[in-house]
């Protein structure tokens, strides 16, 4: 559900997009020559229109969004959870295998790669990526980092239902996840357009996905959720190393004055004026992903049966725990 408040300047998306390049030709794929995106600048449709009706003013968020400070942001760092079992093990395996390709489809050349040995904390590379290279990694990225929440939320509330028992809000931290990976998504598609082989993969990759994790999640959620903390920590890094390649002036186009982010993220996380440059805008969403890493983890290391969520729960002490920062989860006997 978006507002059309969101979309109420639809040239502002435009705009912001012509900061970006004189042409969006992404990545050519290398089989078939068909482009990622080749939509220019100028042509680039409001993905979103407005749309106007004789009652309603806006529809805000189903979820909106709890908000971090600056210092939480800041303080959010790559991080590895070593595996420590077989089933670790080849979660983390899988991610690797499901990463490489994607370096391999959207044509990441080996001097653009950062230290094997280090692959999810190490962020420094002979060579950065670009403004497009960029886009098209958070665009893919986004567009499969929203299914897990909404798998493990459906099936835990059919679950619940079947059962006639209390899920003990594991649904809720779910759905929330995939609605905010989802808002993700579609700010970066506010930035630009993906083309028909951009479109397929996302077909494709999300077909197999939705469906794998389906049934995985049916055998084990433990694994899967110890998956998408692996996943997460991929996101994480990727993040992180563009904050960094803005920081050392690598990505001119978003440092541009001309550069605005999207009127629907401002939104979204209520971002205040002074904050609302494209590193901000990164900062936010490494903070979410930083918050799903810790939250996976954690739930992979809990009972799936019948502990609670401990990141909806009050505690007798007044702890409150904060996945962000806990790159590895919390241990069961830490929030439980």
């Amino acid at each position: 559900m978006l507002s059309t408040s969101i979309c109420a300047k639809p040239a502002t998306a435009c705009h912001a997009f012509k900061a970006l390049a004189t042409t969006t030709v992404l990545v050519t794929a290398v089989h078939n020559g068909r482009a990622f995106s080749t939509t220019r600048p100028t042509h680039l449709k409001d993905i979103f229109p407005a749309k106007d009706t004789p009652l309603i003013k806006t529809t805000p968020a189903a979820w909106p969004h709890h908000g971090y400070t600056m210092e939480e942001m800041k303080a959010v760092v790559p991080g590895h959870r070593e595996p420590r079992n077989t089933t670790d093990w080849l979660a983390w395996k899988t991610v690797r295998f499901a990463r490489y390709w994607m370096d391999k489809a959207t044509g990441m050349d080996r001097d653009q790669q950062v230290d094997k040995k280090n692959p999810t904390t190490a962020v420094d590379a002979e060579k950065p990526l670009t403004e497009a290279q960029w886009l098209i990694r958070f665009v893919f990225l986004e567009s499969v980092a929203g299914v897990p929440g909404m798998v493990g939320g459906m099936l835990r509330h059919l679950h619940s239902l079947r059962r006639m028992k209390r899920d003990n809000g594991w649904i809720e931290t779910l759905l929330e996840e995939s609605y905010n990976e989802r808002m993700h998504l579609l700010t970066f598609m506010k930035m630009c357009e993906p083309g028909r082989f951009m479109k397929l993969m996302i077909l494709g990759a999300q077909g197999v996905f939705f469906n794998a994790l389906f049934i995985l999640y049916l055998i084990s959620p433990r694994i899967v959720h110890r998956f998408v903390g692996y996943l997460e920590e991929e996101a994480v890094h990727t993040y992180t190393r563009a904050i960094k390649e803005i920081e050392d002036g690598h990505l001119p186009k978003w440092t541009s004055e001309e550069f605005q982010i999207p009127d629907i993220a401002i939104q979204y996380w209520n971002m205040p004026e002074g904050h609302r440059t494209m590193k901000h805008l990164i900062y936010y969403i490494r903070a979410d992903e930083a918050g799903h890493r810790g939250v996976n983890h954690t739930l992979g290391n809990l009972n799936q049966k019948e502990d609670p969520n401990p990141f909806v729960s009050t505690f007798k002490d007044g702890h409150v725990p904060k996945p962000a920062l806990k790159a590895t989860g919390f241990e069961r006997d830490e929030v439980i």
